[in-house]
């Protein structure tokens, strides 16, 4: 079997740090970056930059023959220690393609690297699990989980673009760009030019002045920055929204709803899914907690559902609903989970009223849910709807 995805990470940075590497890699998963990441870094490695263009191969199964496969298995490194061969897509391979890839995996060559890249959404592959797990190095990508991200963030800034990153920068970074690492990387990149300027007028002046003080100092990208640059500001983000729903605060929360759905990577659907992963954890929490009071695990609930969709990094998510456990009833909750519901069925049917339109109906619904106009308002925003 495979590593677990963080051993996988550490295998690859012990084989780039030691220099001894794998005969066979295969990178598969729903995250392209982290595939693309990691390939450049074996690549840039394991091949001797010297002899470049003659030790890398690179190519795409659908475009290999079983000849061509035969070829770039067997053909010696030049004048370098090794060779690295990049195939990308190797589903794609026809049939004696494939069993000339399969045959060289029984017996990979010692002066060869072979990498293999899924792309996203591919089915793994077990048999190149097999063969490339069993020297650790198969390595399964799969989109970073809300409580990474800003362990991520933080790292991306510092060692590829050499700027530090405040938590709370990267958090409302977070909440505008969800885990979509190439438009965050984009975002950072744009950042880490915005706090490298010079001379800026607005908002940020003063932190450029201050910066310009000292000049062996880290370029820091705050949160007035992420404001500027990425046009998000601190308590207008899903979070916010989510809190406003868990608090029962129907103002408050419908006055969000335009600001949330103009982020980017925003919109109905994916609110719609963080409520309702925010109601049902309510709803087990007070099933599991059973009206005695004292705290729920909800960390725990999170760990055995680790692909539900929550908005946001999981402390924050544990400690709101901690904190609003008290204010729901079990009637509240069945309530606002149907309402979820008919708003999940409305978004994908074609409607009159705009997203904007329903989705505020329904954070009033369920801040009202339990209630004794809870059903009026549910019919409202049906008609709405």
């Amino acid at each position: 079997m495979p590593p677990a995805p963080l051993t996988a990470h550490k295998a690859l940075n012990a084989a780039l740090k030691t220099g001894q590497f794998a005969p066979v890699y295969y990178l598969y998963g729903d995250d392209d970056f982290q595939k693309a990441d990691a390939e450049r870094r074996l690549v840039d490695a394991a091949v001797d930059p010297a002899t470049r263009d003659f030790n890398l191969e690179q190519r795409r199964g659908a475009e290999l023959s079983a000849e061509g496969v035969d070829a770039l298995l067997s053909t010696p490194p030049m004048l370098a220690e090794r060779r690295v061969v990049v195939v990308r897509d190797p589903a794609a391979l026809k049939k004696d393609a494939r069993a000339v890839l399969d045959r060289y995996l029984a017996r990979p060559a010692a002066d060869t690297v072979l990498v293999l890249v899924a792309p996203a959404g591919a089915k793994a592959d077990k048999r190149l699990q097999d063969a490339a797990g069993a020297a650790g190095a198969a390595f399964d990508f799969a989109p970073l989980g809300e409580d990474r991200l800003p362990r991520w963030i933080a790292h991306h800034a510092e060692h590829a673009l050499g700027v530090a990153v405040t938590p709370a920068a990267a958090r409302l970074l977070q909440a505008a760009v969800g885990n979509d690492l190439h438009l965050l990387s984009a975002e950072l990149d744009k950042l880490a030019s915005y706090v490298a300027g010079h001379g800026a007028s607005g908002p940020g002046a003063a932190r450029d002045a201050a910066q310009d003080a000292t000049p062996n100092a880290p370029r820091v990208i705050d949160e007035d920055a992420v404001a500027d640059v990425v046009g998000v500001r601190r308590g207008e983000t899903l979070a916010d929204l989510l809190d406003a729903v868990a608090r029962r605060d129907g103002p408050a929360a419908a006055a969000l709803v335009p600001h949330v759905l103009g982020l980017p990577k925003s919109s109905a659907v994916t609110a719609v899914m963080a409520l309702a992963t925010q109601t049902l954890a309510l709803a087990w929490g007070q099933a599991r907690r059973g009206g005695r009071g004292g705290a729920v695990d909800f960390f725990g609930l999170l760990k055995e559902s680790p692909g539900a969709y929550v908005g946001r990094p999981w402390g924050e998510a544990v400690r709101a609903w901690g904190l609003a456990l008290d204010r729901w009833t079990p009637a509240a909750l069945d309530d606002a989970l149907a309402l979820l519901l008919e708003a999940d069925v409305a978004l994908k049917e074609s409607r009159l009223s705009s997203d904007e339109q329903l989705l505020t109906g329904l954070v009033l619904a369920l801040c009202a849910a339990g209630g004794a106009s809870s059903a009026g308002r549910a019919h409202e925003g049906r008609r709405a709807a």
